[in-house]
């Protein structure tokens, strides 16, 4: 059986399809045709249900050598952690495998600098930016400068008045302030003239970001703390590149925190600061969408530790309003909950709010500002769902993914705060990097995503003469245009595009399933097992599980707002509560008695008090009546 096929798989190992490096390949529901319009179809239907492989031999060993169960061996050679060694360190991602400070070039000497200024009473401005990144980053610099009594200010550029990045909005507010530092996060490696400018006037700046530099000279700033410079001519580089912008602002606190206390060993206060400053660097990883692997994964787990049990008054209520208080939290939580509503302000009004609530000491303030991001929340809900139905209408003349290898549509009026989620939207429709663009008159903003493995900001780059400006990374990137470029934007881009990824393999929307597992098997001291694997996200995704001759315990029902599914699912003896996002549409398929074959990921569900395991389902098909 081929994939395409809509004949179900069978139960026998030696029958299913053929077998590559990355495990066997099982058709989707749906089929496509054969031919020509195989891919253009591809992207039009579920995703083909991909069964990883790997060596039983060294699982087994895995799993005598850590003692750990052999689902979780499996897991762990599936992510890359094979010998002993490396999976003991992912387990543990302890504090201590963190990289020093000063490995990061520029961290040593922005911090030495920013001492300088504290010293000598020098205002400092903390340049953020407007998403959750830029905010928490923001709010982890002025908690520190508070600790140690600094001069300091800050300023998040308004989404549609002053544009991404360093501007003229950043000279404008140094000298409003009478900054003698600026110090940058998760902005600024490429603001040649902005920081020109600043110098010009007599104000040193100190970079944070983590956006690849365009190529050529860097800007003149004082110093440039960003995990993806070049390697000096020394050929040493940051040991680990994939760090958020949050993440970077943290090392030079760190550094800082080394420089005031005249020693590596930093002193009892500025310690406990760190430990607190995790959670902002916790929510800024999750929300930015970086690897969690290596640092990021160990900043995430011990930030999500710290999130939980904070007594800052603007984070406990911001963890309050998502109903998660007193709870473990996750990464889910994080992206879902907790992002979404800092990203709200900055997406429809002002960053300004969710900065304010995340430096909130004000016990009785804090649940109101809470309240009002919830608020926002909703709206950009609405938003979001008006603007997605109008792109895709948009992209319905796009689909061909050998001609428009990277979707882009545009259109007036579109608000210019959401254009980044629909991007994401389209993405995973089409299964192939998309930007959308929001144009207000002469002028628009655009955001783009990507699929792993192709680069949107390279192919960007093939229509940066078409472009106000651009920049971003490998999975993210954003834009200004005039809106009578748009077309010679996406010409550009595409033609990149099927230069850079002539000889990658067809964009087919694939689900990665981990390991085949019963219902019987998933009990709640295997999921404590594998609870051990979180944070969950990029390049450590939450496990993936198949389930085959499962039926409804009761009766399926849409719930939410009608495009999900709550089920009851039964194997047996074994049955557990199940949600299935974004797929009512199968609503009518599901009748009881009917067999099903379901991909599921299992989590904790906590509500009135009471924690018990299910299911998330990914995708499902029904092999018999």
């Amino acid at each position: 059986m081929q994939p395409g096929s809509k004949q179900a798989p069978s139960r026998t190992a030696s029958n299913l399809p053929h077998a590559s490096g990355a495990g066997l390949v099982l058709a989707g529901p749906t089929g496509a045709p054969a031919g020509a319009d195989a891919t253009k179809a591809a992207v039009r239907t579920p995703p083909v249900w991909r069964l990883s492989s790997v060596e039983e031999t060294r699982v087994r060993e895995l799993a005598r050598q850590t003692g750990v169960p052999p689902l979780v061996a499996r897991l762990l050679c599936l992510r890359g952690h094979a010998s002993p060694q490396a999976a003991q360190v992912h387990l543990a991602a302890s504090l201590s495998s963190l990289h020093a400070p000063e490995l990061l070039p520029g961290a040593k000497t922005g911090a030495a600098r920013l001492a300088r200024a504290i010293k000598q009473g020098e205002r400092i401005l903390v340049h953020g930016d407007y998403d959750v990144d830029g905010t928490c980053g923001t709010a982890l610099l002025m908690r520190l400068f508070e600790l140690v009594g600094a001069r300091a200010v800050a300023h998040i550029p308004h989404r549609t008045q002053d544009g991404y990045s360093f501007g003229p909005h950043s000279v404008r507010r140094a000298q409003a302030e009478g900054a003698g530092v600026v110090v940058s996060v998760d902005n600024g490696t490429s603001a040649h003239e902005t920081i020109a400018q600043l110098a010009a006037i007599g104000v040193d700046t100190v970079v944070t970001d983590h956006h690849e530099p365009s190529p050529g000279p860097l800007p003149a700033a004082v110093a440039i703390a960003n995990p993806k410079l070049p390697v000096d001519d020394g050929g040493q580089g940051y040991p680990f590149r994939e760090l958020c912008g949050s993440a970077v602002a943290f090392k030079l606190a760190w550094a800082l925190a080394q420089e005031l206390s005249g020693a590596r060993t930093v002193r009892a206060d500025l310690k406990q600061y760190l430990i607190d400053a995790m959670s902002y660097v916790a929510l800024a990883t999750v929300c930015d969408v970086v690897p969690l692997i290596g640092e990021n994964r160990i900043l995430a787990k011990h930030g999500l530790l710290a999130l939980a049990k904070s007594d800052h008054a603007g984070l406990r209520a911001l963890v309050g309003s998502c109903g998660l208080s007193g709870q473990t939290l996750s990464a889910e939580d994080v992206a879902f909950k907790l992002g979404p509503r800092l990203n709200a302000a900055g997406r429809l009004d002002s960053a300004d709010r969710a900065l304010e609530l995340l430096l909130c000491r004000d016990a009785e303030a804090a649940p109101a500002l809470a309240r009002q991001l919830d608020e926002l929340n909703i709206e950009r809900r609405r938003i979001e769902s008006e603007l997605l139905a109008k792109a895709m209408q948009a992209a319905a003349q796009f689909e061909d993914p050998a001609r428009y290898p990277v979707m882009v549509v545009a259109g007036q009026g579109w608000h210019q705060g959401v254009v980044g989620i629909v991007a994401a939207r389209l993405v995973e429709r089409f299964g192939r990097p998309a930007i959308a663009i929001g144009l207000d008159g002469e002028r628009g903003r655009g955001s783009a995503r990507s699929v792993l493995g192709k680069s949107i900001l390279d192919a960007m780059r093939g229509g940066e003469q078409h472009t106000v400006r651009m920049g971003g990374h490998a999975m993210a990137a954003g834009c200004e245009i005039e809106s009578c470029n748009v077309d010679l934007l996406r010409e550009a881009v595409c033609a990149r595009a099927r230069d850079l990824w002539s000889n990658s393999a067809p964009m087919v929307k694939e689900l990665a399933i981990d390991a085949e597992l019963p219902l019987s098997e998933m009990t709640d001291e295997l999921m404590r097992h594998i609870d051990r694997l979180e944070p969950f996200g990029q390049d450590n995704p939450q496990p993936r599980f198949l389930a085959r001759d499962l039926r409804l315990a009761s009766p399926a029902r849409a719930v939410g707002d009608g495009n999900h599914l709550m089920l009851h699912l039964r194997q047996g003896e074994r049955a557990l509560k199940a949600m299935a996002f974004h797929q009512a549409r199968q609503l009518d398929r599901l009748q009881m008695g009917t067999s099903l074959e379901v991909v599921y990921s299992p989590r904790w569900n906590t509500f009135r008090g009471n924690t018990a395991l299910e299911l998330v389902v990914h995708d499902l098909r029904v092999t018999h009546g």
